[in-house]
């Protein structure tokens, strides 16, 4: 698991009038741009996007988002790994219910029975608050972000909020709370991508046997559930 992946929108206090149509969404009424991340349980921040106006939801800033673009083009590193006995080619995202049922993605089981199925549901979605855990630290720590931004740009607002993305995993490397705060590149190798590479990252039955794998490891665990509500 590489990490969690999420969306939040940064507050446009300045948008051309005739913009607002674009950056406007019925539930939050003021414009906004959004922000995908992929952070870890550290809140390292290993991926970013900031360009979709605030008008669109997840999915929508997922299919422009370059997320995969290593992948794509073959310049990616080789991360296969095993669960339950079985191989799996590429890491993968721990990600809600809207977004789709991707190999590369894991979701909780929306309606779990099984003791096993409710422990993972758990997990997952207590490990899944790390991109909202570093949501909250960067615009806590940045109050340009937590505030509605000024500038009349756009160009000047990716600026903003990519340096602080930039501040905020200096600041987690120099207190040494970063899980891997050196970086080492992988050596050179000849570029081979599959050409049905996209039908790969979309396959729902690699999705659902990786989170059924998943769900018997950690019934193997003998993790259990506890119901806050008992």
């Amino acid at each position: 698991m590489l990490g969690s992946i999420d969306c939040t929108h940064i507050e446009w206090k300045n948008c051309p009038r005739e913009l607002r149509g674009a950056y406007v969404r019925g539930d939050i009424k003021r414009p906004t741009i959004i922000l995908e991340a992929v952070a870890s349980n550290d809140l390292w921040i290993w991926h970013s996007y900031f360009d979709v106006p605030g008008s669109n939801n997840d999915i929508n800033v997922l299919h422009t988002s370059p997320l995969f673009q290593s992948v794509t083009d073959g310049t990616a590193p080789s991360s296969p790994f095993y669960v339950n006995d079985r191989h799996y080619k590429r890491v993968f995202f721990l990600v809600d219910g809207i977004y789709p049922s991707w190999s590369v993605f894991v979701k909780a089981p929306s309606f779990p029975v099984e003791a096993k199925e409710k422990a993972f549901k758990n997990l997952q979605e207590s490990a899944r608050k790390d991109v909202e855990r570093a949501f909250g630290v960067l615009k806590g720590r940045w109050g340009i972000l937590h505030r509605p931004v000024r500038a009349t740009n756009k160009k000047s607002i990716h600026s903003i909020v990519y340096a602080c993305i930039i501040l905020h995993n200096m600041l987690i490397k120099e207190d040494r709370r970063a899980i891997s705060p050196n970086w080492v590149p992988d050596p050179p190798t000849h570029v081979q991508v599959s050409q049905d590479i996209h039908l790969q990252l979309r396959n729902e039955e690699t999705h659902f046997r990786l989170r059924y794998d998943l769900i018997e490891l950690v019934g193997s665990l003998g993790l259990e559930f506890h119901d806050s509500d008992e």
